[in-house]
């Protein structure tokens, strides 16, 4: 018996085991690439004006979002699913906001702060990183605050645009306030964000 066997039998040692590779594509990556590829057809159906429509393929990434999440937790997350997430997420939410303003659901100075507030601090983290700095992003209270809000505000434009036409829903008090909310929570996310970066360096 070689040396180094003898020794691994006296301490007690096991043979090391190989890790198996990294999972790349599992049953939540799927479901979030589905997502991924929801977000053409969602700007398509809202440019159509088919609004109900849209409501409901937002309610069901909705849905993809949590299912996914809760099928992460229970088996594991790949590389993959880690990225494709929050792009996904990101994709659709931008994605809203830009034509809903195209079609006059939402104001158009809405949609561009919300889309400004993204590239400032993606522009701040690419700008750290090539300067040789990089940065690790922490969610914030209040972007998570601002992101439920911006879901709740598509969700609530899509129903009263898409049902509410001959009256059955209406509520344009709804509508400014959450949009109030909303302009007023990204401005402070985003301020925030930009304050957490200037104080890492």
């Amino acid at each position: 018996m070689p040396d180094e066997a003898r020794v691994a039998v006296k301490v007690g040692k096991s043979p090391a085991v190989p890790l198996p590779p990294p999972r790349l594509m599992g049953l939540a990556d799927a479901i979030t690439f589905a997502r991924l590829g929801a977000v053409p057809l969602a700007f398509w159906l809202v440019v159509r004006h088919d609004l109900g429509i849209a409501f409901w393929l937002f309610v069901a990434a909705g849905a993809s979002d949590a299912v996914d999440g809760w099928l992460a937790r229970r088996t594991g997350s790949s590389a993959l699913g880690a990225v494709l997430d929050p792009v996904a997420d990101k994709a659709l939410l931008v994605t809203m906001y830009i034509t809903l303003a195209a079609v006059h659901v939402l104001p158009d100075w809405l949609a561009i702060l919300v889309v400004f507030r993204d590239l400032l601090i993606v522009g701040g983290v690419l700008l750290f990183a090539v300067l040789g700095q990089p940065v690790a992003i922490r969610p914030l209270y209040i972007s998570k605050l601002n992101t439920a809000l911006q879901i709740v505000l598509v969700a609530v434009a899509l129903l009263l645009a898409g049902f509410g036409r001959h009256g059955a829903l209406s509520a344009p008090w709804l509508l400014a306030s959450l949009t109030w909310m909303v302009a007023a929570s990204t401005l402070v996310s985003g301020t925030a964000y930009i304050w957490s970066l200037a104080r890492t360096r």
